[in-house]
């Protein structure tokens, strides 16, 4: 089964003209601009181009979207009786735009800087407490999603290589996803394939239109992977370390990945295959870690300010809640797991 998600998408270059337009289409009369410090002169400029739609601005939007941050920006919200959101940043922008949508129910226009695929997704990520907890709801997808090319190709090299790596995640386990479907499939090993492309030249030349192009597509198309089909494993390790440990997102899931992977290779054969075949490897772990380095993504959790004795509260908290996965969940293979990404060490696939 395939159901598409009812999000309209405008790519190119220049594109963030069309935001007035899109607005007034949407019914939006008394704009809230989300933003953070990074996009302050984006956000001025969208500010004038919305005219007398604009309402106010918020810029306090947080890494893996703590409840506390979006109690504020409700309560401006309600203040200037704002009737649309409009997003411009990375994922904890986004973040903060689907937070506010759940609870109001108004329609967003979300202009992504960088790859990290959730401005397509129905899915929610929250932190309260240390937990970081997920909801899926039609409430949170955004109506609108403007993708230009211009406005991430000032994003650093090093941000733009992890940011790229967290969408190849969505696409990857999109492919041994229980709700896998032949078109999501098509999409994901596009995606990848033209991430794993594009990644490496953006990281060595961050001017490179074609490979900024090339990048933000696979992200666009990750991103309708992560919200058309339910994840497994590495989401829910990246989740349980965002949100118990406060680690950088991007990173967390770029250094996870060709461990999950590795993980639960031996319960997907036919799609270690085609991801071999997209990568162009005989190892499809190995070739993801490779390009983990290539991209200067760090090396293992340790780099990102996890704690050693972290790694058993991990494994504690990944296995509390049972869900999905293509491989049964082993305490001690996933401790094995941790222990390598914690170190940085290469992604070992254990025969079972």
């Amino acid at each position: 089964m395939y159901e598409g998600l009812p999000t309209r998408v405008l790519f190119g270059a220049g594109t963030r003209s069309a935001v007035r337009e899109e607005a007034l289409r949407l019914g939006m009369s008394r704009v809230l601009v989300l933003s953070g410090p990074a996009h302050q002169a984006f956000a001025l400029q969208l500010v004038s181009a919305l005219g007398d739609l604009y309402a106010g601005i918020y810029d306090g939007a947080r890494m893996h979207t703590p409840v506390d941050v979006t109690e504020q920006a409700l309560a401006l919200l309600r203040e200037l009786r704002a009737d649309g959101i409009l997003a411009i940043g990375g994922g904890s922008t986004t973040g903060l735009g689907k937070a506010l949508a759940l609870r109001t129910d108004l329609p967003q226009i979300v202009l992504p800087t960088t790859y990290a695929g959730s401005e397509m997704t129905p899915i929610l990520g929250e932190t309260q407490a240390g937990l970081k907890t997920t909801v899926r709801s039609l409430k949170v997808l955004p109506e609108t999603v403007i993708y230009d090319v211009d406005l991430t190709m000032d994003l650093p090299a090093g941000l733009s290589g992890v940011s790229g790596m967290n969408a190849v995640a969505h696409a990857v386990e999109a492919l041994y996803a229980r709700e896998a479907n032949p078109i999501v499939t098509a999409l994901a090993l596009e995606s990848i394939g033209s991430l794993a492309h594009a990644l490496p030249a953006v990281c060595a030349n961050p001017r490179d239109t074609v490979a900024r192009a090339g990048a933000l597509y696979g992200a666009w198309l990750a991103g309708i992977c992560l919200g058309s089909v339910g994840m497994a494993l590495h989401h829910k390790l990246c989740h349980t370390l965002g949100g118990t440990f406060d680690l950088p997102h991007a990173q967390t899931h770029a250094v996870v990945l060709p461990h999950a992977l590795a993980y639960n290779a031996p319960a997907i054969p036919e799609v270690m295959a085609r991801l071999c075949a997209v990568l162009g490897a005989d190892d499809a772990p190995l070739a993801l870690y490779e390009l983990n380095t290539a991209i200067g993504a760090p090396k293992g959790l340790r780099e990102l300010g996890m704690p050693e004795d972290g790694i058993d509260r991990c494994v504690e908290l990944a296995t509390a809640n049972p869900y999905w996965n293509p491989q049964p969940l082993d305490r001690m293979r996933l401790r094995a797991l941790l222990a390598r990404a914690y170190a940085g060490a290469a992604p070992s696939i254990d025969p079972i």
